[in-house]
């Protein structure tokens, strides 16, 4: 039986352009798109609201707080894995790459432990059980400044829905954590360390990373080439740190901390995301670049809501207003990110492709989502 949705009198939000129009979908494809106001029999009248193609979210730890909604609180995986999926949904994320850690060091005061295999499992299996309402990758991030990275990405193969695995490295005085006083405030509040603590353990990191750096960074991207995924760099910060990427033939550079690294990537064909939260206000919580002057800048391409789910919408039309632009906007949280991942089926309004897309209207200034679908069908 033949299943048609037909979607009319939108605003529709396709790769370069807004136009006015109906988009129809059969079987959770789009298979019709035609412009004017007109709403056929049968029709959902979207009233001129916006919509677009579902929003793809390349990295999030909004999982981890379902997990942990309270330090030293174990929330039941599977209630939390259901609830961040409806979260998503309802702000209008249609596919989310599951940001998980990789790489621990399982000793010490500023000890963290492996997570990522089970988690991921209880995951794909919710997913083939139909308990969830969007698509799901994985994207895993190797933290080379760790002591068990190998034996955890060895855990992982092609089957494993693994999109994107991010090079990670929090070694204390570089990169994001350029900044120690920035270190000393997270890490002292979070582990509940003395001064003395803190310096014994960014001397054990830093240590970590002389044995295991180089050999773990090598892993990291032969692992990336098994699993068939993406291979993203974090926190570039020097011209030097984007040419280690370009030679590692990486295409995607996540959350560049300076203005620098950030040219050094286009001049190296490499798309720059940013997060929605530095975006919406108005800069970086670790003192890195503001992804606003990115975005003035032209170096801008690709949005992450990181930790705020519905940052993700609101960043777009910020940008959008910004531009002058609502299609270059609402690409970055769309087309952009799909490219990037290599999905090859969904990120447009365009026929043929996969029947994920939003309706949105603004009330106050703020997005409201009033209706989610995907591959044609209503999940939120």
């Amino acid at each position: 039986m033949t299943n048609q949705l037909i979607l009319a009198n939108a605003n529709l939000v396709l790769s370069n352009e807004v136009v006015r129009g109906t988009v129809t979908v059969t079987d959770g494809v789009i298979t019709g798109l035609d412009q004017g106001t007109h709403v056929p029999a049968g029709a959902e009248d979207m009233e001129g609201d916006l919509l677009c193609p579902g929003l793809i979210e390349l990295h999030t730890d909004n999982l981890e707080r379902h997990i942990q909604p309270r330090p030293k609180v174990d929330w039941p995986h599977a209630a939390a894995i259901v609830a961040h999926d409806a979260e998503l949904a309802s702000v209008g994320i249609t596919t989310v790459f599951d940001a998980m850690r990789v790489g621990s060091i399982p000793s010490g005061k500023g000890r963290y432990l492996k997570y990522a295999r089970s988690l991921s499992r209880e995951l794909l299996e919710l997913r083939e059980a139909g308990a969830l309402k969007i698509s799901h990758y994985l994207h895993l991030r190797a933290e080379v400044c760790s002591e068990t990275l190998e034996e955890e990405m060895a855990e992982f193969g092609p089957e494993d829905r693994v999109g994107i695995v991010s090079l990670m490295d929090h070694t204390p005085g570089q990169r994001q954590f350029r900044d120690l006083s920035k270190l000393k405030a997270y890490v002292m509040g979070k582990n509940n360390m003395t001064e003395d603590d803190f310096v014994d353990h960014v001397a054990n990191l830093r240590d970590m990373r002389a044995r295991n750096g180089a050999r773990h960074e090598a892993l990291a991207v032969s692992e990336a080439r098994r699993y068939g995924a993406v291979l993203a760099s974090h926190d570039d910060t020097t011209e030097e740190h984007v040419k280690t990427s370009a030679e590692y033939g990486i295409h995607l550079a996540e959350f560049p901390t300076t203005v620098e690294a950030a040219r050094a990537c286009h001049a190296h064909g490499i798309a720059v995301m940013m997060g929605a939260p530095n975006l919406i206000r108005g800069g970086s919580h670790s003192g890195n670049v503001a992804a606003g002057d990115l975005a003035e800048l032209d170096l801008l391409d690709i949005v992450s809501s990181d930790y705020v789910p519905a940052a993700l919408l609101s960043s777009a039309l910020l940008l959008g207003d910004m531009w002058g632009n609502m299609a270059r906007g609402i690409a970055t949280v769309t087309k952009a990110p799909a490219d990037a991942a290599g999905l090859k089926d969904r990120g447009r309004i365009a026929l043929g492709e996969r029947a994920d897309m939003i309706r949105v209207t603004r009330i106050g200034g703020a997005p409201v989502v009033r209706g989610t679908w995907v591959q044609g069908k209503r999940v939120a």
